[in-house]
């Protein structure tokens, strides 16, 4: 049958989407939409109901992603998205809710929250695209670039060493922790959908490329496929890391889920109970 003459089909998943914001803002070849697509795939798989979930963005490329989802939305100031979401589940516990954040809103001024969400297992579900460098602001360097990449405020390569998140996460005391790329979408929708599914804090850390920016400086290369290649080739999964020597690993990404645990979701301050404010009363 030809194109022209095959019946008309809608993509399934638009219906999760605000059509009316559509054309989306990212750059071709951009990571994100493989992203969004892994994501309501999940969510399609689980039956959930973006109407009652709150999706909540930063600053950023990735903080975009909420925008066009049928859902709830918070979008505001860089790094303080779990600010956000703390104030949300501890108003609303029942809440799902997802926040979505780049490796600089997630590591760089949002650093601290990351770290005391982890602590607390707040339930949430952390998605952060890491595209190695602040790519909506030009290209800067950021809190997970590799160490000798060349960005743009790095023109003879970044001297510092990058925050590994998933083990920043896994120590902090988060209880669901994976990471992945975004050239494997069946891996990438079955680790988001395993943490949306999960109590506590889960984290999801999906390599992404940015050809725009961090390609072209760092790869002298704009083209899509030659980053997601280099991203390929600088992955290892965790069952074959287990079996490699440290030199081996070295600038080399660990994929694969690194824990998946339970323990008590953080609930905020105990509401003070009807003798302990008769007593309050008599005092």
């Amino acid at each position: 049958m030809s194109v022209s003459t095959m019946p008309e089909k809608g993509n399934p998943l638009l219906k999760y989407m605000r059509q009316d914001k559509l054309p989306h803002f990212f750059c071709p070849g951009c990571g994100c939409g493989q992203v969004v697509s892994a994501f309501l795939r999940a969510v399609e798989a689980l039956k959930l109901d973006l109407g009652t979930m709150v999706g909540i963005g930063g600053v950023g490329c990735t903080a975009r992603i909420p925008v066009y989802l049928h859902m709830d939305c918070l979008h505001g100031v860089h790094g303080r998205t779990l600010a956000w979401a703390t104030g949300i589940k501890l108003h609303k516990p029942d809440t799902k809710v997802v926040v979505f954040a780049g490796d600089g809103d997630a590591m760089s001024i949002g650093g601290n929250h990351f770290i005391h969400a982890a602590r607390r297992n707040l339930d949430v579900t952390f998605i952060v695209v890491n595209n190695f460098n602040f790519a909506m602001t030009g290209g800067q360097v950021a809190p997970m670039t590799p160490g000798g990449a060349v960005t743009m405020t790095t023109p003879y390569g970044s001297s510092e060493p990058p925050f590994d998140l998933c083990a920043m996460a896994v120590t902090s005391g988060a209880t669901y922790v994976a990471r992945t790329l975004t050239s494997n979408p069946a891996q990438m929708t079955s680790y988001i959908k395993t943490a949306l599914d999960h109590k506590g804090f889960s984290v999801v850390e999906i390599l992404s490329q940015c050809p725009t920016h961090f390609g072209r400086y760092a790869l002298g290369s704009g083209s899509p496929k030659n980053l997601v290649t280099w991203i390929k080739d600088h992955t290892v999964p965790l069952t074959a890391a287990d079996k490699m020597k440290a030199e081996e690993l070295e600038g080399k990404y660990r994929t694969g889920e690194f824990i998946k645990t339970e323990r008590p979701v953080f609930m905020g301050s105990t509401v003070c109970s009807a003798p302990c404010a008769e007593k309050e009363g008599k005092a």
